[in-house]
């Protein structure tokens, strides 16, 4: 390769990411094809699917261009049939015989890691920016390890190897993602995942502890041993419901930030910058919304939940994208969309 100039040399443009979706619009896509899916059994989800990700994809802008999604709703539906084929003999197994049960368990297990890496290519082949596709190009192997031996190896630890497990799936994701020719790397550790899964697990016991200490102190008042450990019991439950509830939007924030902090395109990185606290509040808020509505608040609150996420992320450009989408599209040519009708099936990851 030619003398150019060294990436670190090069001027970083910050970049920052827009969502210009707004509530009522995605209302009105969101209530027709709850109707639609309703009347047709389900079978219109596919094509709810589709305008879904359609209308986030378009109203999600870099560098004054936007995003588009190219899926197709039968390849969507192929891949929920599959998936509501195989539930049906699951259930149906559990009648007949146990040992039809295991074999089919095991059948799914072999089939399952096949399935998800092809929506995987699914999904990234009909996603594009500028024009230009992008793509997944991991192999079955690698599927097999991270869908498969990892979950199995995670639950025979009592999910002490989660992080590294959730760690080993997101360096299998973005390491074999492209956007055209060009690759995205991850560099988080295993370490990095560690640490997020032990801060995430400190909350959680700091809401326990303070819920036990505060049945302890009511208990106490209440004077009545069999009173006190009622007391104590029902914080503890309703300490741990919190927890859960506070847990999410905190968990959300930092692996966000931890993903796309350690992600790359080539030469360009990124930066997250989601705060845990805006996003627990967006959450609660949006909870209440929904609850206040019966489910109507359902797409207003989506939308709020992915402006803030999305508008969290700065890509730091090395260069102008048009030159690097440009050239991108010279390499790939005319053989970028013809990847597309070999990955015809969605199963919705």
């Amino acid at each position: 390769m030619g003398g150019g100039t060294p990436v670190e040399d090069i001027p970083q443009r910050s970049l920052q990411l827009s969502f210009t979706g707004s509530g009522s619009e995605f209302f009105r896509i969101w209530i027709v094809n709850t109707l639609l899916s309703i009347v047709t059994l389900g079978i219109y989800s596919a094509w709810a699917k589709v305008r879904t990700l359609q209308y986030f994809y378009r109203n999600t802008s870099l560098d004054g261009a936007t995003f588009d999604y190219h899926g197709r709703p039968m390849a969507i539906l192929k891949g929920r049939a599959i998936v509501f084929v195989l539930a049906g003999l699951f259930q149906f197994s559990g009648i007949v015989s146990p040992l039809l049960t295991l074999a089919l368990v095991l059948v799914f297990a072999g089939v399952f890691p096949f399935l998800l890496l092809r929506s995987l290519r699914f999904r990234m082949a009909n996603s594009s920016y500028r024009g230009l596709r992008f793509a997944f190009a991991g192999n079955d192997a690698e599927a097999y390890k991270v869908f498969l031996l990892w979950p199995i190896l995670t639950a025979l630890s009592l999910y002490a190897l989660a992080p590294l497990a959730h760690q080993r799936f997101k360096r299998y994701q973005h390491n074999n993602t492209r956007f055209g020719t060009a690759p995205f790397a991850f560099d988080a550790t295993a370490g990095d995942f560690y640490g997020t899964y032990l801060r995430t697990g400190m909350v959680m016991a700091a809401f326990m502890l303070a819920s036990a200490v505060a049945g302890v102190a009511l208990g106490a008042a209440a004077g009545q041993p069999g009173t006190v450990v009622a007391v104590i019991l029902g914080m503890m439950t309703i300490g741990t419901s919190l927890g859960f509830l506070m847990i999410r939007p905190y968990f959300t924030a930092r692996l966000q930030n931890l993903v796309w902090n350690h992600t790359t395109l080539a030469p360009h990185r990124f930066r997250s910058e989601v705060r845990a606290r805006r996003l627990l509040f967006i959450s609660l808020t949006n909870l209440i919304g929904i609850v206040l509505t019966l489910g109507l608040f359902l797409p207003f609150a989506r939308v709020r939940a992915t402006r803030y996420r999305v508008e969290s992320m700065t890509m730091l450009a090395a260069g102008p994208l048009d030159a690097f989408v440009a050239g991108e599209a010279e390499q790939v040519g005319a053989l970028g969309d013809a990847a597309v009708d070999w990955y015809d099936i969605d199963i919705a990851l």
